[in-house]
């Protein structure tokens, strides 16, 4: 069935699609439909920075970014769904086209530019759905707060989304916002980090509750660069790193049709990079930090790599367009087939 609708899907533009599917999703989430769709995962239960996981398969952040189909894709079997990138404020994003396949190598690459309705309509999002289980929002900085400020929108959105996330990540790692990656580094991470801390502490206390961090990281740096990253999540306190976003290289998509396009490579290409990103951190944090990894995963059987390297939970956004629901179900059973350390 998923086959029929993808061949329908991709005859339109991808941006069209994207935002159609999501209609589709959301309202088959309301009528309760999409439960019908496919079968369900089987139970994997795993805990997690402190939480309850039905399953390690989630929902990556930049498909629904704006929380507009939250029961849609927990019905769908997803044993976590994570929402966003949010922003303090609306925007647009950068200008169309800004989304393109690339169905040869299973890619996709986007450009779009933390294109949302800003936190006060995700909320509202998040107030209506009936979903129970663990959702995680996705903060960034708004594409014209300068980066010197950019905690201020950080802080601004945790406040904001604190008392309705069962996690919070921290996207410092988007190509698509000017300068965003450079808060991935040196003094800014490190101020960056003792900023939301701080605020996580008077906001558990506000709220009688804490509210996991995650920062999402990319796949383009060094494996020093990963290192002293992964030195300063530790030193900070954060509860989770994500890894990865996109990548910025063209490995595996040379000579295809809009591998030229600028922005973020998603999908089988950037696999490998991401898995590679996961084993460094595992060695660096040795357990003292749970992973979640995401990038390339487009069958079962690399999800169970993902956590064969070092993850804790999976996320999949592309392989979800290309493959459908049956890669939740998929990657569930291959991670329950791993062996048990």
């Amino acid at each position: 069935m998923y086959k029929l609708a993808r061949e329908l899907l991709f005859s339109l533009s991808p941006e069209t699609s994207h935002e159609l599917s999501i209609d589709l999703i959301g309202a088959g989430g309301r009528l309760g439909l999409n439960r019908l769709l496919t079968k369900a995962p089987a139970s994997l239960p795993v805990k997690v920075m402190g939480l309850e996981f039905p399953n390690p398969v989630g929902l990556a952040a930049g498909l629904d970014k704006n929380g507009d189909a939250i029961d849609g894709f927990a019905q769908l079997g997803f044993g976590f769904v994570e929402i966003g990138t949010v922003t303090p404020r609306p925007q647009p994003g950068n200008p169309k086209p800004r989304l393109f396949r690339l169905p040869q190598a299973e890619a996709i690459i986007n450009r779009m530019g933390f294109n949302n309705l800003g936190v006060d309509h995700l909320l509202a999002r998040v107030r209506a759905a009936k979903y129970d289980g663990v959702l995680g929002i996705n903060i960034g900085k708004n594409f014209d707060t300068p980066v010197e400020r950019a905690v201020d929108d950080y802080l601004a959105c945790l406040d904001k989304v604190y008392a309705h996330a069962c996690y919070v990540t921290v996207n410092v790692s988007s190509p698509n916002t000017p300068g965003l990656r450079s808060l991935q580094f040196g003094d800014s991470l490190k101020q960056l980090l003792e900023a939301l801390r701080s605020r996580q502490e008077s906001l558990a206390a506000q709220h009688g509750k804490h509210v996991p961090l995650a920062i999402k990281i990319a796949p383009d740096m060094s494996d020093e660069e990963t290192a002293m990253v992964a030195k300063a999540l530790l030193e900070s306190g954060m509860d989770a790193v994500i890894a990865t976003n996109t990548t910025l290289g063209r490995e595996g998509v040379d000579g295809l049709p809009h591998c030229n396009e600028a922005g973020g490579l998603s999908g089988a290409p950037v696999r490998d990079k991401s898995t590679h990103t996961v084993k460094v951190l595992a060695g660096e944090l040795g357990g003292r930090l749970p992973i979640i990894a995401v990038g390339g995963i487009t069958e079962g059987r690399h999800a169970a790599e993902k956590i064969a390297a070092g993850a804790s939970l999976v996320q999949v956004y592309s392989g979800f367009i290309y493959k459908g629901p049956a890669l939740i179900r998929e990657a569930v059973d291959a991670i329950a087939g791993l062996p048990r350390s």
